[in-house]
């Protein structure tokens, strides 16, 4: 049984940082000062802090099904106004993983309950990108693009509040967009032109 040994596993845990540094836990005590927000998907598989080999103290993290930013959310909204205007993260990432239970629901017909208001976040991506994505015969090939697609719109979804906003002007804050490869374990940059993205959006969604 797993449980059983989570406080074993906790001690050897303490140990092994004590033996690399005897004021690991000294350090944290006062503050942190995280460089990444990192928004990612709560699947049991991506560890944010260890794909990225970073340690307690250089992520601010918030997980949810399928790495959403829906501006409508109290949550992540708060975690994203706390990370980048008191904690002053430099780079805000969404990093979605291929494999994903959340998008692969929804892009199937049906009715999952309490899901389906979440779920039709990523049905909009789709019906936003329907030409794209009809037009991609392979069902897998079909699924990957979603996923990445989806990242890209939570990026937008980013950059539309009025803290991302400011800080990209005011400090040259990043917005990124990646996905983790679960079969490789290889971080993967999509290379979303966030330039060109922010002007093509600023007229209706600008603030100052």
């Amino acid at each position: 049984m797993v449980l059983k040994n989570v406080f074993k596993n906790n001690e050897k845990w303490i140990k092994d940082k004590l033996a690399n540094n005897a004021n690991y836990f000294e350090d944290l005590r006062h503050g942190q000062t995280p460089e990444f927000l990192y928004i990612g998907c709560s699947d049991s598989r991506v560890d944010a802090e260890g794909l990225m080999g970073l340690e307690l103290g250089q992520v601010f993290v918030h997980r949810n099904i399928a790495n959403m930013v829906p501006n409508t959310d109290l949550n992540v909204m708060s975690v994203v106004d706390y990370a980048v205007d008191h904690l002053k993260v430099n780079h805000v990432v969404v990093c979605g993983h291929y494999g994903c239970g959340g998008v692969k629901a929804a892009m199937q017909s049906a009715d999952l309950g309490l899901l389906n208001p979440w779920l039709r976040n990523i049905r909009d991506v789709y019906r936003i990108h329907a030409d794209e994505l009809n037009a991609i015969e392979d069902e897998n090939e079909r699924y990957n693009k979603l996923i990445e697609l989806n990242v890209q719109e939570q990026c937008v979804n980013l950059i539309k509040t009025s803290a991302v906003q400011k800080a990209i002007r005011n400090r040259e804050m990043q917005v990124h967009g990646w996905v983790f490869d679960i079969h490789t374990g290889k971080l993967i940059d999509l290379k979303i032109d966030f330039d060109a993205i922010l002007q093509n959006i600023r007229q209706i969604y600008h603030l100052d």
